[in-house]
């Protein structure tokens, strides 16, 4: 079996007759008529063209051999991105086709190449903007959710003392740790993270850990920026508040300081974004060995939320994976699937083959303007 095209897609879709979501896929053909998709996220509108130019790299290779195509690339990358960036993230998709045809081809589902599984049911938390706390953790709660989360960073907080300071005033902080306590009010005994997004100095982030330890919390995630995990250090060995971060770390390399450092208490890779199926695999084992839990970031679409599925099934450490698109009367219209991607707050996985679900293109190519091609 050769590899023969890749093609790509992107898709802007509407709610209530409004362009929102914005969508890319990745296609790869073959010689024997099988093809995989994929979906790569966190890209810029360079992603095509990287595509592309990495298509041309792995055309007549055998797409069941799917680290290799990923490394062959990736290490032609090298001096373009090939360790971080919309290179691995253009990749990522490219790489998720590749196992959806590797399992459609072998007649499996994908979490059997991947070593099998560990749980048939994927638990989602639902990622919460909104500040209606009770009636949100009312609605997900009957749904069959058992985790939630919700922002706490505010760039607009009237105790702010500017837009580009990252510390936080006495009065903000009352403020933050207020919000908090009536969100845990609010949503009971539910599993609860808290969201910071990387917006706090050190300093503030420690503030802010030690006054939710009595929430006791899922997690608190990313209280500093990513680039320095000393800084993250030294917050999460110094409160009892679990620290989560690593969705905008790249390949298991990037994550292998954060983990021989024990820098975090649970990780939270984007799988769609990081380096895909395999490299996200890789990157839960080694967690493991340092008894890190594995809880991946994910606001991608219905087909990148199933894909993740199938690595958070394979792995022994797995937590929870985010849901981010609650509430969209769209998300399932964009796969066709035999049964609900989700049941009961979880995506539960069958024994279809590839990743057991595929693009509803019709719904697909209704969203893009008259006579554009879906795939290109």
């Amino acid at each position: 079996m050769k590899i023969t095209e890749i093609k790509t897609a992107q898709v802007r879709v509407k709610v209530e007759g409004q362009p929102r979501y914005l969508y890319r896929y990745v296609r790869v053909y073959t010689d024997q008529g099988v093809y995989g998709t994929g979906e790569a996220s966190h890209v810029d509108e360079g992603w095509r063209g990287s595509t592309q130019s990495m298509a041309s790299q792995l055309i007549g290779m055998d797409p069941r051999d799917v680290d290799a195509c990923f490394e062959k690339v990736r290490r032609n990358y090298i001096f373009r991105g090939g360790f971080a960036g919309l290179g691995i993230s253009a990749l990522t998709g490219i790489e998720i086709a590749l196992w959806d045809l590797a399992g459609k081809a072998q007649g499996v589902p994908v979490y059997r190449l991947l070593g099998g599984k560990f749980r048939d049911r994927v638990r989602l938390y639902v990622d919460s903007a909104q500040n209606d706390y009770q009636r949100r953790a009312e609605e997900v709660r009957a749904k069959g959710f058992t985790a939630i989360k919700f922002d706490l960073d505010d760039a607009h907080n009237p105790h702010k003392l500017d837009p580009w300071n990252w510390s936080v005033t006495p009065d903000e902080l009352k403020s933050m740790v207020d919000q908090a306590f009536e969100i845990r009010q609010a949503v009971g005994s539910m599993d609860l993270a808290i969201d910071l997004h990387g917006r706090y100095d050190a300093t503030a982030g420690m503030a802010v850990a030690h006054a939710l330890e009595p929430l006791n919390l899922m997690w608190l995630e990313e209280p500093v920026p990513p680039e320095n995990v000393d800084a993250l250090a030294k917050i999460t060995s110094a409160t009892r508040t679990p620290i989560c971060a690593g969705e905008n770390l790249y390949l298991r390399h990037g994550f292998r300081d954060l983990l021989q450092k024990q820098d975090v208490d649970v990780i939270m890779p984007d799988i769609s974004k990081c380096g895909g199926l395999s490299e996200c695999r890789k990157i839960a084992n080694l967690a493991e060995l340092y008894y890190i839990p594995f809880a991946p970031h994910n606001n991608s679409s219905a087909l990148s939320t199933v894909a993740d599925a199938h690595v958070c099934a394979s792995v022994p450490n797995f937590l929870a994976l985010e849901f981010h698109r609650y509430g969209d009367p769209t998300w399932d219209e964009v796969i066709l699937a035999d049964q609900p991607a989700i049941q009961q707050g979880h995506v539960v996985l069958g024994e279809k083959p590839g990743l057991g679900v595929e693009l509803n293109e019709q719904f697909l190519q209704a969203q893009l303007e008259k006579g554009e091609p879906l795939w290109q």
